[in-house]
């Protein structure tokens, strides 16, 4: 991601993972209400390309990464979300998806994100949830933390912009979360390495995770989930 020495997302060699996917209807769901019609829009992180591509409306685009793979000519820069490239107030929208986790000052990241936005725009991000559920995939990932809904709430309001939404997601498949890391921590504890990358699914599991994902989406048209292995926020920044 867009912080950390580590390589890049693993969308970049498998954007049809059933979580990408997943994440990118969802993320649309969530927060594509807050959108708006922007006149140029940041997304920092964009080595997440399958999340975002919900985000062009016709608008002006820049990516920012640290990771030039990830990046268009003329549409990316190279950079880090905790020294922004841009002069104050240049972006009506700015969205950083699973981002914030990899900077090891989450206060000062999201401050820059505050800073080159624009009075009235939207702030758009998304983290993984809860420190209980660390292991060696975030440390593989170049996590600093996970957060909770009230964490993130406190983070964004701590840097001036006010929340309109925010909302753990992927709840369907939450069960799933918490064996896969329970079977994590198992397989550490007998002194087994762990699998690397991405998690292998079949055919059929990849169809059944993203069924119950659109039970997420149905749901999120309508309410805030309660728990969830991601957080959602929306937030604008004040006209004055």
């Amino acid at each position: 991601m867009v912080t950390t020495a580590q390589p890049g997302s693993s969308s970049l060699t498998s954007p049809d993972y059933w979580w990408y996917r997943a994440r990118a209807e969802l993320l649309e769901t969530v927060l594509g209400p807050y959108l708006g019609s922007p006149r140029v829009t940041l997304d920092v992180g964009s080595a997440d390309g399958p999340s975002v591509a919900w985000m062009k409306t016709g608008s002006r685009q820049l990516n920012l990464d640290l990771d030039p793979r990830g990046l268009k000519p003329g549409e990316g820069v190279c950079g880090s979300a905790t020294a922004l490239p841009f002069v104050d107030q240049a972006f009506d929208v700015v969205a950083a998806f699973d981002v914030v986790e990899h900077c090891e000052d989450e206060g000062r990241a999201v401050s820059e994100l505050a800073r080159v936005l624009a009075p009235g725009g939207r702030m758009l991000l998304s983290v993984p949830a809860y420190q209980w559920a660390w292991t060696d995939h975030d440390v593989n990932a170049g996590h600093y933390r996970r957060y909770t809904r009230t964490r993130l709430r406190g983070v964004v309001e701590g840097a001036g912009l006010t929340v309109d939404r925010s909302t753990y997601a992927f709840t369907t498949v939450f069960p799933f979360f918490v064996a896969e890391r329970a079977v994590r921590r198992l397989r550490q504890r007998g002194g087994r390495a762990p699998e690397p990358g991405l998690a292998p699914v079949s055919a059929k599991v990849d169809r059944m995770l993203m069924r119950l994902s659109r039970v997420d989406r149905g749901l999120l048209k309508k309410l805030d989930l309660p728990f969830g292995s991601s957080v959602f926020l929306a937030a604008v920044k004040p006209s004055r």
